[in-house]
């Protein structure tokens, strides 16, 4: 087993990674090759907390006749699915976990309360921030960043379809050139997409490291808390 480089990783997932190769719902082989590696960050040594995102039952952008803030709600609610899902299929794995909830929700989940998630961190259990920061018009990159800020981690690590920043979508252009190392700055100045501006803008001004790499069928989590040249930092 490789060695851990880092103690305290926040790792973001995206709804659409955990659906697999359907695009809609919840793939249970994607979801069980995620938490296997999940697994073994955590028997590596690593404390893991998680943020997830929901597009893969519902995206605000999906709702052109429905109010922003009404739409995001429903997307806050979509994360905490996936985040039910996550906790199931962890601890089906042996391992502890606490979903915590920016939205209250006491009968399933519990409220986000940054000591306790810390506490459970200190305890080896994976805790799982679902919810989103709790407000409309803030994505789950934004809460990444945050909750990444708030726990002390040492880098976010955010698993994309991507294997890493480009300086134009290598889909369209296959010529585009892939950075090894970005500032946030840059990221910015370039308005490149491969996050928010807000969560650039907040891992910036509190000096928060990012690892986008392609997550595939989960094996790069292992690869990237172990510090392996994969994917692109941003500092």
């Amino acid at each position: 087993m490789p060695k851990a480089k880092y103690k305290r990783v926040l790792l973001k997932l995206s709804g659409e990674a955990l659906a697999g190769p359907n695009g809609f719902g919840i793939d249970a082989d994607t979801l069980g090759k995620i938490c296997d590696s999940i697994k073994k960050v955590v028997d590596m040594g690593t404390e893991v907390g998680i943020v997830v995102g929901g597009g893969n039952f519902w995206r605000g952008r999906q709702a052109l006749q429905m109010e922003r803030t009404t739409a995001d709600y429903m997307g806050m609610l979509a994360t905490i699915m996936n985040g039910q899902a996550l906790q199931d299929a962890l601890e089906a794995r042996g391992l502890d976990t606490r979903l915590q909830t920016s939205i209250e929700m006491s009968q399933i989940a519990e409220p986000y309360i940054r000591r306790k998630a810390v506490r459970h961190l200190e305890k080896g259990r994976v805790v799982i921030f679902a919810g989103g920061t709790g407000n409309p018009f803030f994505t789950t990159d934004t809460c990444a960043a945050l909750r990444a800020t708030e726990i002390n981690a040492e880098i976010i690590l955010f698993g994309k379809t991507i294997d890493g920043v480009y300086e134009d979508d290598p889909k369209v252009n296959p010529d585009a050139k892939k950075f090894d190392k970005i500032t946030y700055t840059e990221v910015l100045q370039k308005n490149l997409k491969v996050i928010d501006s807000t969560a650039a803008s907040l891992c910036r001004d509190n000096n928060m490291k990012m690892l986008i790499f392609e997550l595939g069928n989960g094996e790069n989590i292992i690869s990237a808390v172990a510090g392996e040249n994969i994917g692109t930092i941003i500092e």
